[in-house]
Order: structure tokens, then C-alpha cells, then sequence
């Protein structure tokens, strides 16, 4: 099976190690970029649509159609944010993003960067992991083919990454430290990457993507980047 998605988010980190593994994983013929500045990136696979208002994709709608898979890597830390606002973008914004993809995409898989320690009861006392949850809640409840809510930690940046903040810089150098005390808590973004492909192909038991998930689902994707023709 040959692959179309889309992804958003790929002028950040995320996003990006992303896109870097669709571009290297033969599984993927084609990527739909939907972003609200360029990405930089050129390759065949690419087709690139800039668009600023993310609750309104009606004017795009045309060209979302007939896809496989969205990996939603969009969105903001909530560091200095109040409620009202983190909402907006975290909550708000994915679900009018998600809403309009699956009335023209009924059979997509959706892959949606959430958080390792996301709230799904909704009641808890960190604001971030509230919103998280009720967002992954709501997901769920879309008539796509299947959700998956992915929820990682620390993640190193994919080598040759341009969307680097500098708390991942440091990252870069402590990294093999810290993979040596946690095999698993702290993934690559080649990974996540990885992972997310896996599933959308193979998909998983369950919804709720965790940490340990990631690191396990990874390496049939490896398998399957070393085996493809």
C-alpha cells in the first residue's frame, strides 16, 4: 500500500522529523504540507499549500481530498499561556482542523501529536494536560477510519533538522546519556516518525499512543524501511 498524507506543522520540530521520514519511507508517495509559511522543503513527493486560518479550511477543501493519513504535528507549548487562549489554538483550532478533514476524507487515519502525561478524564489540575485530553476525547468521536493519539516525551531532533529551539540543542549533546537511563522515555523524532507510518498502515490496538507504544511500533517501521524494495 502506497500512502498519501497530510501533514501540518512542518516548520516546527515536530513536524518536521515527520516530514523527514515520509520523504525517506517508500511507503509514502505523497505529501500534502498544509502550513501557514514555507517549509523550505523541495521533493518530488511535496506539494505544499500555505494557508493562515487553520478554523477555516473551506477555501482548500478541494485540494484535501482523496488522503490516507493527516499526522496533525500543529501546536504551542502552553508556558505563560492562560486557559482561554491555549484552548483556542490546542483545542479549538484541531478540532475545526479535524472536522473539515474528515467530511471530505472518511476513510483517513488520524495521527495527532498530544503529550506524554495528557489528562483523559479531563479533571485534573495541569490546564495542558485538561485541554490535551479533552481534545484526544473529541478526536475519537470524528468519523475518521481510525484516531490515534500519539504521546511522547523528550524527542531529539532528526539529524540536519532546521526547526530547532535551543533547549533541543542542549538535548542533542546530553542525548545518548539520557537514552542510557531510559531506553524508551526519551525517543528521535526518526521514531515518532516511524511509529506513525507503522500505524497508519498496520494500525494498533489502541488509540492512546504512549511512550513505550512509540518506541515498540518504531521498529516495525524500521523493519519495513530496510525491507521495501
Amino acid at each position: 500500500m502506497k500512502l498519501k498524507v497530510i501533514i501540518t506543522g512542518a516548520t516546527g520540530m515536530v513536524g518536521e522529523g515527520v516530514l523527514q521520514e515520509c520523504i525517506k519511507n517508500p511507503a509514502v508517495e505523497k505529501i500534502l504540507l498544509i502550513n501557514r509559511k514555507p517549509t523550505g522543503y523541495s521533493h518530488p513527493k511535496i506539494e505544499e499549500i500555505l494557508h493562515g486560518n487553520f478554523n477555516d479550511i473551506s477555501p482548500v477543501a478541494d485540494r484535501i481530498k482523496g488522503y490516507d493519513a493527516c499526522y496533525f504535528c500543529l501546536g504551542i507549548s502552553s508556558v505563560g499561556m492562560k486557559e482561554p487562549d491555549y484552548y483556542a489554538v490546542t483545542y479549538t483550532l484541531t478540532l475545526n482542523f479535524a472536522t473539515a478533514l474528515a467530511g471530505q476524507n472518511p476513510q483517513m487515519t488520524f495521527c495527532y501529536v498530544s503529550g506524554a502525561g495528557t489528562d483523559s478524564t479531563e479533571q485534573g489540575r495541569q490546564m495542558w494536560a485538561r485541554v490535551k485530553g479533552k481534545t484526544e476525547n473529541d478526536l475519537l468521536k470524528l468519523p475518521f477510519k481510525a484516531v490515534y493519539n500519539f504521546r511522547p516525551a523528550v524527542m531529539r531532533p532528526t539529524k540536519g533538522a532546521r526547526n530547532v529551539k535551543g533547549i533541543y540543542r542542549a538535548i542533542l549533546l546530553l542525548f545518548p546519556l539520557f537514552r542510557a537511563f531510559n531506553g524508551t522515555y526519551f525517543l528521535t523524532l526518526e521514531e515518532v516518525g516511524k511509529a506513525m507510518i507503522h500505524i497508519v498502515l498496520q494500525g494498533n490496538p489502541r488509540p492512546v499512543v504512549e511512550v513505550n507504544d512509540i518506541a515498540r511500533l518504531s521498529k516495525f517501521g524500521a523493519s519495513a524501511d530496510k525491507t521495501a524494495p
